[in-house]
């Protein structure tokens, strides 16, 4: 019987504070939340940011009465990485029990993540009471190069360089390894070291690459971030499958996440950018991406003719006539013989109807969100999310 994929699922990506601007919507707003299920079935988190409220939806509305019992890795105590504690819904409900996992605080002292925890629910800081979380929970103090098996998958721990502390984790499935690195700022020998023993071999590295090289260098120094450059180089030093872009500047748009994301692919292709609700299998065969379904607004079918141009999964540049299937103000299905790559940029000429001596094009660029085998004769269905011009100008709303 074939064994089922290690799965993770981003629920929140960005760093420092949630943002609601609709140039941060294409990658997402929520502060720190992984998912990682095993190929044995075994539930983590890893962090408590304002991903966690989506997660907690998801959860409640697919697991219904049934209890869940899940392990919660916390990298450190700041905001963005707790503040989504008071709107988990699992947290109110006794059926589940959950077991959570972080360091002792020099500020806090004993019990510091209890003490952080419960801080959420505080007066004046919050309306309900801690008792109201009827879940079971078990507070586990580790710390840097500790290792632990939970139901037959290895944590490892290692500290890396954040102001006030924080840890980063590897964790060893029977389908494949993620090593969860975010808020680490390069410089500190130590904990470059620490980085590069939780990195190395893995299948999935998800890095700190909130800030430009230049941004890291200068002003942002620091600060406790780091840079997709750094993310790169750690990435081929330890022999990494893939790298994950990940803690995202509030103040970065989907286009400045696209140019980082670009940059990184030049020096190594198998690099990504986290977006809300990606999700990455693992297994024997590989890591597989896929994102989450972008195009929300009503969709006309048509059927106009388009010239795509782009670069395939391996890096060939191709230019072909297409069809246009449907189309919305956010984005639009293609019918394409090449497979473009994922979370790559497409030109997309869109020929209408116009003047009769000459073709009418509308000129678009559009960023690849889905694809779909099958659906013509040696055809892929592909789904894009336009991408604004940045030397279009802006009408105000």
């Amino acid at each position: 019987m074939k064994q089922k994929p290690a799965k993770l699922t981003f629920w929140g990506v960005r760093g420092s504070t949630p943002t609601l601007e609709r140039y941060t919507w294409r990658y997402g707003g929520n502060t720190p939340c992984l998912e990682l299920t095993s190929p044995e079935g075994t539930q983590f988190i890893l962090d408590c940011g304002t991903g966690l409220r989506p997660l907690g939806n998801h959860w409640s509305a697919k697991n219904g009465s049934e209890g869940a019992d899940a392990h919660i890795l916390v990298t450190h105590y700041h905001w963005d990485h707790i503040q989504g504690i008071p709107f988990f819904h699992p947290f109110f409900e006794a059926q589940n029990k959950f077991h959570f996992y972080s360091f002792q605080s020099k500020y806090l002292g004993a019990n510091s993540l209890r003490q952080v925890f419960e801080a959420q629910l505080s007066s004046p800081y919050f309306p309900v009471d801690v008792s109201m979380m009827t879940a079971s929970r078990e507070f586990n103090e580790v710390t840097g190069g500790q290792s632990w098996d939970v139901k037959g998958t290895k944590v490892s721990a290692g500290w890396l360089n954040h102001p006030q502390g924080c840890l980063g984790y590897r964790i060893d499935t029977s389908g494949g390894s993620v090593v969860y690195a975010t808020d680490n700022e390069p410089g500190v020998p130590d904990c470059d070291r620490n980085i590069r023993q939780l990195a190395q071999g893995a299948d999935v590295l998800i890095y700190d690459a909130q800030y430009s090289p230049e941004q890291l260098a200068y002003e942002r120094k620091g600060w406790g971030h780091s840079s997709w450059l750094e993310g790169v180089k750690i990435a081929r030093e330890c022999r990494v499958r893939n790298l994950v872009l990940f803690h995202h500047d509030p103040d970065s748009s989907d286009r400045g996440v696209d140019g980082f994301l670009s940059a990184a692919r030049q020096e190594f292709p198998a690099t990504w950018a986290a977006a809300e609700g990606m999700t990455i299998s693992m297994d024997d065969h590989g890591v597989n991406v896929e994102m989450r379904e972008s195009r929300i607004g009503q969709r006309r079918r048509l059927r106009y003719t388009a010239t795509v141009s782009g670069l395939t999964e391996d890096g060939t540049a191709f230019e072909e006539k297409a069809t246009v299937r449907d189309i919305s103000i956010q984005g639009a299905y293609l019918c394409l013989n090449s497979r473009p790559r994922l979370q790559s940029e497409l030109r997309v000429l869109i020929e209408t109807a116009g003047d009769p001596t000459r073709a009418a094009v509308i000129p678009l660029r559009a960023n690849v969100v889905h694809f779909e085998d099958g659906v013509g004769k040696n055809q892929t269905g592909v789904g894009v999310v336009f991408v604004e011009d940045p030397e279009a100008r802006r009408n105000r709303d």
